[in-house]
């Protein structure tokens, strides 16, 4: 599903990412850890096509077989609306929008038939627990409703792969098990990839394996002991 082999990054003077090479199975929901500053962040924009890794030595990132470092800037933005849904810390809804509409933003984008795309969005709400807040603006929604309005939207172009950079880092404990738990319903589901930085050891625990990062490189790739 993932593959990436020579990852660096460099912002001037600082090195951020020191060759780092890494592989995630399809299916799969692996957790990415370390203290602030260990290049989490930066790893994920640069998987999710965010950001470029340093061009020399020639990196090399494949997803779904397709290698990403190849694609032109407009190719690129194509592929991440098709293949790649994100979720932030901060839901960044539209706020003039009511959710649904939100949610449809994606698909919008790739051209989507407005009823298919519709009922496609109607669908995921309902899975999610939100069929009757669908017409409401993301002020009248609590903080975890709107991060699952966040998560319809990133499923709405059914993409292979969600990259989650510290989902429930917003959220108070409650809605944060209830978001993480989430994750697996819908890998069950819909059999995405996950891919998550978190700061939650409940949640980097929960997943099918934890990386651990330090100074930019991965210096623990385990499978968490179930307690």
């Amino acid at each position: 599903m993932i593959y990436a082999k020579h990852i660096y990054k460099h912002y001037k003077n600082l090195q951020v990412l020191d060759n780092l090479s890494l592989s995630i199975q399809k299916g799969e929901i692996v957790s990415i850890v370390g203290a602030s500053g260990a290049g989490k962040t930066t790893l994920l924009q640069i998987l999710g096509t965010l950001e470029k890794a340093d061009e020399s030595p020639t990196p090399e990132i494949k997803i779904d077989n397709v290698d990403v470092t190849k694609l032109s800037t407009k190719q690129m933005a194509a592929f991440r609306n098709e293949h790649i849904g994100f979720i932030f810390q901060f839901h960044q809804l539209l706020p003039e929008f009511t959710a649904l509409e939100n949610v449809c933003i994606p698909g919008f984008i790739k051209k989507t038939p407005k009823a298919k795309l519709e009922k496609r969005a109607k669908e995921l709400l309902s899975f999610l627990g939100l069929s009757d807040r669908a017409e409401h603006k993301p002020n009248e929604l609590s903080g975890g409703e709107q991060q699952r309005v966040a998560v319809a939207r990133a499923l709405i172009n059914e993409p292979s792969v969600i990259f989650a950079d510290e989902p429930s880092g917003n959220l108070d404990s409650t809605s944060a098990e209830q978001l993480h738990k989430l994750f697996f319903d819908l890998r069950d589901q819909f059999g995405q990839t996950f891919v998550i930085v978190t700061h939650n050891n409940d949640l980097a625990n929960m997943a099918d394996r934890k990386l651990e990062m330090l100074d930019g490189r991965i210096i623990n790739n385990t499978t968490p002991i179930e307690a």
